[in-house]
């Protein structure tokens, strides 16, 4: 088994766990066609100000709009990455299907991921800690963590609050920073780091081993909207066009 990018998880299983993101960013750029771009309607008075206040032309604009629609849908994707690279760890597993997403194979660890801390409203918040105290009753032997991959600080303690009003606590369930978490199941207590350090080189030894073709998928939203506009009219102009065509004056544009 190689180790040359992180200690705790085989070279094998980390290039995997990227080429199953790598698959989710293709997917998501092939999904952006002009009419999902168009599907929530595009504010093109905000888009006039961005352009203006950031000198911005207007094609690297809308390009750098698309590319934030598909930043948005890729974002799941990223908390399921951390999932599959924990779940490589000898002793655990990822099971998002089994309703957790990191489980302990002896059952004394049963855990939920969120990439950020601030993913949740209160009603998701109430929703996880009865799901964790769930899975810390049915197993006596269990620690439930909610883990926060990106959070405000280093830490691993009792989840203590209240939420919706009503107060929460358990003797085994937590919430936990990525860092901490990392280390938790890995034993090396700078194994998030190593991921982070890592990450550069193994993404490109991997796009390495791709035929050049499958290394980025194209969305074709933007050439659509560039084969739809007359010479004369601008990008935004078309995509006011194209969105509000049943406005007074838009249709004129």
């Amino acid at each position: 088994m190689n180790h040359r990018y992180v200690s705790f998880v085989s070279d094998e299983h980390l290039l995997q766990c990227i080429a199953n993101l790598h698959q989710a960013y293709q997917r998501a750029r092939q999904n952006t066609s002009k009419q999902t771009f168009y599907k929530n309607k595009v504010d093109t008075i905000k888009l006039t100000f961005d352009a203006r206040f950031n000198g911005v032309g207007e094609e690297d604009l809308i390009e750098a709009e698309i590319l934030r629609q598909i930043d948005k849908s890729t974002n799941n994707s990223i908390g399921t990455f951390h999932e599959q690279v924990l779940g490589g760890i000898e002793g655990f597993e990822s099971g998002r299907l089994q309703g957790y997403d990191i489980r302990a194979l002896d059952d004394t660890l049963f855990a939920d991921i969120k990439n950020k801390h601030n993913t949740m409203n209160s009603s998701s918040a109430e929703a996880l800690f009865q799901k964790l105290k769930h899975y810390a009753d049915s197993h006596k032997q269990a620690k439930c963590y909610w883990v926060q991959i990106w959070a405000k600080g280093s830490f691993c303690e009792l989840w203590q609050a209240e939420i919706n009003g009503k107060e929460y606590s358990h003797s085994r369930v937590y919430k936990i920073s990525g860092d901490r978490f990392y280390a938790l199941l890995s034993g090396r207590e700078d194994a998030l780091f190593q991921l982070y350090h890592a990450l550069p080189q193994a993404i490109d030894d991997y796009l390495a081993g791709l035929p050049s073709e499958e290394k980025q998928a194209e969305n074709s939203a933007l050439a659509e909207i560039r084969a739809a506009k007359s010479s004369a009219r601008t990008l935004l102009n078309q995509i006011s066009l194209d969105n509000y065509p049943y406005y007074t004056g838009f249709d004129e544009l």
